[in-house]
């Protein structure tokens, strides 16, 4: 990959990173930070990367930093310290705070599933690449995290 194709990949695929970990974490410095720190890597690895993979290539390395920072917290225990700000959103729509609550609930492995899926718009392939899964497993854990959030809504009163 070349400096220009570099500075192409950062214009065209930051906004969709940073949304992607945003929805994942809630956090906007964290997720600000893991998105910087995929564009280093890229950066580091230039030469072996080649243009048509960056995409991938970057919600690859996205996710995997995500996860790391997902261990690390819960080694660390923020939530004793750290007021829970992940669904303070401001535009006051109450089902956006019903979905993500749902969001929330689900496993790593499935809220990523649903996401890079649902919010970006991945094919089963795509999402098996980055996360390294079979687009068996993909569809497997796509299914079972809608059924879940599904349910979870069913069981609301509020939507009732």
């Amino acid at each position: 990959m070349k400096k220009e194709e570099y500075n192409i990949a950062v214009n065209a695929f930051s906004a969709r990173l940073y949304r992607y970990v945003y929805k994942c974490l809630g956090d906007a410095d964290d997720s600000k930070d893991i998105v910087q720190d995929s564009f280093e890597k890229l950066w580091l690895n230039v030469e072996k990367v080649e243009f048509e993979c960056a995409k991938s290539w970057l919600f690859t390395t996205a996710h995997n930093g995500l996860v790391n920072f997902l261990k690390k917290r819960a080694r660390i225990d923020f939530y004793e310290d750290v007021p829970d700000t992940r669904n303070g959103y401001s535009d006051g729509y109450e089902t956006r705070q019903l979905v993500n609550s749902c969001l929330e609930s689900l496993p790593p492995i499935q809220k990523s599933v649903i996401l890079l899926r649902d919010l970006e718009g991945y094919d089963y392939l795509e999402i098996g690449k980055i996360l390294s899964l079979s687009e068996s497993q993909v569809k497997v854990y796509l299914f079972r995290a809608r059924l879940k959030i599904k349910n979870q809504l069913k069981d609301l009163t509020v939507l009732s």
